[in-house]
């Protein structure tokens, strides 16, 4: 199957924020990366509105082309927005003030009750739910328990890893990628990805969609956001292929 990208665009917001100003747009670029071949838009709300704000979700909720993947903090504030702008899909991640970006995947198992009605009523409003997790057989299984239909697989360590421990690393999202496809829940993957370390992620088979934000962005600054999304397109299909 074609191996989907979804582009977060938060850290064009975040150049934004910096000035205070109103541009660069991160609906404008949203919009540059469908048209550059994206399947799909990420961008995340975080509490403390960092980079992207209410209004660029609404925007973004009205302008888009394509499917918006909403990340959002396990809290009834955030479960309130999506319910109001009813994205394609919401992504269930962990969120703390203190960190530069995410930091690990959110604990499936020991947050279960916090996590289920979350789930159940994203699901009602026909809302996709995923879960940011790490590559472990529990948080797999917990996303069973809560019966959410997607997972996206945490690859952050590695990305930050070399060598052996790399390998060791793409085994244990391998085998958490085929653990979940067999029990029935569709894998999506991502965090620290770029064209140069993207290939081993792209083909394990059971991944259906990548999402990646901040090396793209990077890229852009010297390439432009559409010849970096293709180039993103074009790594991830020759390795799918």
């Amino acid at each position: 199957m074609t191996l989907r990208l979804g582009v977060n665009i938060d850290h064009v917001a975040t150049v934004r924020n910096a000035r205070g100003t109103d541009y660069p747009d991160p609906v404008r670029a949203a919009l540059i990366a469908a048209e550059a071949g994206a399947d799909g838009i990420t961008a995340h709300l975080r509490e403390d509105r960092r980079h992207i704000t209410d209004a660029d979700i609404e925007r973004l909720s009205a302008e888009l082309p394509i499917p918006l993947n909403l990340e959002m903090a396990a809290t009834e504030e955030m479960l309130a927005i999506a319910l109001r702008h009813r994205p394609h899909a919401a992504c269930i991640v962990p969120e703390k003030r203190e960190e530069r970006t995410t930091e690990g995947g959110v604990d499936a198992a020991g947050l279960h009750n916090r996590l289920a009605p979350l789930v159940r009523e994203l699901a009602a409003a026909q809302i996709r739910v995923s879960l940011f997790i790490e590559p472990a057989p529990a948080q797999i299984e917990a996303a069973i328990r809560l019966g959410a239909p997607v997972v996206e697989l945490h690859t952050g360590r590695y990305a930050e890893l070399t060598g052996d421990a790399q390998a060791a690393e793409l085994r244990r999202l391998g085998d958490a990628a085929a653990l979940a496809a067999k029990s029935g829940i569709e894998v999506h993957a991502g965090h620290g990805l770029t064209v140069a370390n993207v290939a081993p992620i792209a083909a394990i088979p059971q991944v259906l969609e990548l999402n990646i934000g901040h090396a793209l962005i990077a890229d852009a600054l010297f390439v432009g956001l559409g010849e970096a999304v293709r180039a993103m397109r074009a790594a991830m299909d020759a390795a799918r292929g």
